[in-house]
C-alpha cells in the first residue's frame, strides 16, 4: 500500500503532524495562563508585604516614641529588654 498510494501516507503524516501542532499551541496557551496569573498573584502579594512593612515601621516608631517618654519620667519605671528565650 505505501508504494502504491504514497498521497495517502502523506496525508496520514501530515494529519498526525497538525495534532501535534495543535496539542503544542494548547500547551502554549495554557503556559501563558498559568504565568500570567501567577504575576497577579506575585504582584498583590508584593503589594501586601509593602503595606505590612509600613505599618510595622509605624509600630516601631510609636514604641521608641513610647519608650523615650517612659524613660524621660525618671520615676519608678525603667524600661528593660526583654530576654530571648530559645525552645530546648
Amino acid at each position: 500500500m505505501e508504494k502504491d498510494h504514497p498521497e495517502i501516507l502523506l496525508e496520514d503524516i501530515n494529519s498526525k503532524f497538525n495534532l501535534v501542532l495543535e496539542g503544542y499551541d494548547a500547551l502554549r496557551s495554557e503556559n501563558r495562563e498559568a504565568r500570567d496569573e501567577s504575576n497577579v498573584k506575585h504582584d498583590h502579594t508584593a503589594f501586601m508585604i509593602g503595606v505590612l512593612n509600613k505599618k510595622i515601621a509605624a509600630v516601631a516608631a510609636d514604641l521608641s516614641s513610647d519608650r523615650a517618654d517612659t524613660e524621660a519620667q525618671h520615676r519608678v519605671y525603667q524600661v528593660k529588654e526583654a530576654e530571648e528565650k530559645f525552645p530546648e
